[in-house]
Formats: C-alpha cells, sequence, structure tokens
C-alpha cells in the first residue's frame, strides 16, 4: 500500500475536517505531524524545522514515503532543502502542497506596510513542490495574481517566466465533504417564523457587522424571523457579536459554538435561508454543508461565490436587505433533491478519485480538474 506523509501544522478547522475525510476515503498508510491550529505565522516560519525533527525520529525502516502532503502553511522549500540531510530518505519522494488559503490576500483590520514575508513563503512552497493544489480556482487566481505582484516588486530582476511553470504543476481541487451525517439528519419543516443561519468563525474577514446590520433593516421592516449563529469564538470576536445577542435575544434560538458536530447538523437542518457578507473566502466548506441541509443559500457576487453557486442565490452588495427579505416571505428550505444537486460534486464520493490521482500518480491524470481556460488566459495576460 501507498504510503503518505501530512504535514499540518494548522490542525483545526477546515485543515482538519479535509484530512480526516482524505484519510477515509483515499485509500493509502497515512502518518500525521500536526501542531494545533493556532500562531499560523510562526508555524508558516519554522514548522518545516520541526517537520524535520519529526521525520528524524521516526525508525530508518518508516522513512520511506510515496507521497508528502503539506499543508500550505509549510515552508516547502525549506523542508525540501533539510530532507536533502535525512539519513534513509527517499528523495524521490513527491511533495505535493494543498492550497486552503493563501497569503496574497487578506483584509486586514487595520492598514499595514506591505509585506511579501508570508507571501513569499507560499510562493517558494509552491516552487519547491512537485504538484500543488488550490480548493478553488478563486484561490489559484489571487495566488498568481499575487505572485505577479510580488515578483514585478524585484529590481533588476525579470522572473515573471516563473508563472507558467507554476500554472502547469496546479490543479483546483474541491475539499471533499462526507455529507453522511447531514443525510441522516431529519429535516422536517420547523412550525414558526423562518430562520435565518450564520455558521462562520467570529472574526472580522466575515463581515459581522454587515450581516446584523441587515437584520436590523428587516426587523425595522416588520418582517419576522428567527436566528441561529454558530461558529467558533474568540478572545477579540467583534463586539456587534455580543451586540446582537442583546438586540435579537427573543428571536435567537441557539447562539455560539455547537457542543458536538451532530449538534451542530442538526442545527443546520433547522435553518431556512443561510447568509455569508464575507470580505475573505476561498471556498466555504459552512455554507456548503447549509446548503446540503436544505437552508437557501444567500451569498455575495463575488469572492469564491460565483464559481460554487448559480446566480440565483447570490447578490450585489447593495440589495443584500432586498434579498433577505424576498428569500424570508417568499421561499423556505431546498427539497432534499435540489439540496444535492447543488452539492454533490463536492462530495467525497465524486472527489476521492481525483484525489488518488493527483496524491498517487506521476502524471497529472486527465480527470484533475485545471484552473479554466479564462483564468488560464487572463493570468497569461497579466503575466507579461
Amino acid at each position: 500500500m501507498k504510503r503518505i506523509l501530512i504535514l499540518e501544522p494548522y490542525y483545526g478547522g477546515s485543515h482538519r475536517f479535509f484530512l480526516e475525510g482524505l484519510q477515509t476515503h483515499v485509500s493509502a498508510e497515512y502518518i500525521l505531524f500536526t501542531l494545533p491550529a493556532r500562531k499560523w505565522k510562526m508555524r508558516m516560519q519554522l514548522s518545516a524545522l520541526w517537520c524535520i525533527e519529526k521525520i528524524k525520529k521516526l525508525p530508518l525502516g518508516e522513512r520511506r514515503f510515496d507521497t508528502v502532503l503539506c499543508s500550505s502553511f509549510v515552508d516547502v522549500a525549506v523542508l525540501r532543502a533539510l530532507l536533502a540531510r535525512v539519513k534513509g530518505w527517499n528523495q524521490a519522494v513527491r511533495l505535493c502542497t494543498y492550497f486552503h488559503e493563501n497569503q496574497m490576500l487578506y483584509p486586514e483590520r487595520q492598514a499595514i506596510p506591505q509585506s511579501f514575508q508570508f507571501a513569499a513563503i507560499n510562493f517558494h512552497s509552491a516552487l519547491a513542490s512537485d504538484k500543488i493544489a488550490f480548493n478553488s480556482s478563486f484561490n489559484a487566481e489571487t495566488f498568481f495574481s499575487g505572485c505577479r505582484r510580488y515578483l514585478q516588486a524585484a529590481a533588476e530582476m525579470e522572473l515573471l517566466g516563473t508563472m507558467s511553470e507554476l500554472r502547469g504543476r496546479s490543479s483546483i481541487l474541491f475539499p471533499g465533504i462526507d455529507f453522511t451525517p447531514i443525510d441522516r439528519q431529519s429535516k422536517e419543516s420547523d412550525p414558526g417564523p423562518p430562520v435565518i443561519l450564520w455558521n462562520h468563525r467570529w472574526e472580522h474577514d466575515k463581515n459581522p457587522d454587515r450581516f446584523f446590520q441587515a437584520l436590523t433593516e428587516i426587523s425595522a421592516a416588520g418582517i419576522a424571523f428567527r436566528l441561529i449563529v454558530l461558529g467558533k469564538t474568540f478572545p477579540n470576536s467583534p463586539q456587534c457579536f455580543a451586540d446582537a445577542r442583546s438586540t435579537f435575544g427573543e428571536r435567537v434560538i441557539h447562539y455560539g459554538y455547537a457542543a458536538s458536530y451532530a449538534d451542530y447538523i442538526a442545527l443546520l437542518c433547522r435553518g431556512d435561508v443561510v447568509v455569508s457578507t464575507a470580505l475573505h473566502e476561498f471556498f466555504g466548506i459552512a455554507i456548503i454543508e447549509a446548503v446540503r441541509a436544505g437552508c437557501v443559500p444567500l451569498l455575495p457576487d463575488r469572492l469564491v461565490y460565483p464559481e460554487l453557486f448559480a446566480k440565483e442565490y447570490l447578490y450585489r452588495e447593495s440589495k443584500l436587505v432586498e434579498k433577505l427579505a424576498q428569500a424570508l416571505l417568499h421561499s423556505r428550505r431546498l427539497p432534499t433533491e435540489k439540496a444535492h444537486a447543488i452539492t454533490d460534486r463536492f462530495s467525497w464520493r465524486n472527489l476521492a478519485p481525483r484525489y488518488s490521482q493527483w496524491l498517487l500518480e506521476d502524471a497529472r491524470a486527465d480527470c484533475l480538474q485545471t484552473p479554466p481556460a479564462d483564468l488560464c488566459a487572463r493570468l497569461a495576460i497579466t503575466n507579461k
């Protein structure tokens, strides 16, 4: 059986969810080196060295792998350089890097001087990898555009030719989702006003202020609704969450992190409309889970969402309140058949063969998703 070494220094949230699914649905022998999902900047700078020390503790006979799968929080360039010194290491091993996100694009709370430190780590990791995959075309587009900006900042060095090489090694692979727990959950209609669902991290890049502002306007218009607010909280979560808990108290069904994944799924299945106001999103597993559970999605007409959902589920910024009002007044949960039709392409059942080929075959398989032609054309123009 093929052996895969997984290096994940940010083992939590969607990263952990993805790797658990991968091990279940792609047949291989797996060894995992992981760290808790915190202190991401130090993880990016030092986790490669930590991984090397972990590898050195393996018995000599266990240091041979067919593939090393790295997350984008690993500095793969440093890793590859240090692996050359590891006794008993198979130097022919393929290094695959999966980008759940990239550091070329992030909405900071406050304006800060431009720094390429973490963008450079991402860029060098891509250069040092045998294969790279992105969880969406939007992720790939922002990565390559960011690489272009980074390389253009170099004085007296013409480096843009590397972009074609990187694109040639890149694929688009949605992160697989196991929908079994959702499909098994009862989804009977919940009597009473429609339920609005928020199931995102409680951080500023998810733009919660805009979400709660829209709810305030909906409430002022006299439109009845109930509210479920899920998601991981943080010590510095935006103040609007505490304020909204008080403002919408009588409408609240649940507010805060779910006690278990089973509880989380049960709450998804009570929602009617799931809303995103995100400023930053490379994929959005939480939204897809909610849609699978029957929630009608209401999503910005930007970021990754136009790639994943039909126009009928997207809104222009100025139309958020209007579209939300329409959803609450005129539509209730998605029929099971429609929810499945929208989300089936994100299931592990459909994606597992592509991951197996990407991870374990030397040549890129035809069935792997590659960046769409229009994206490649745009990148080719902008990289001249």
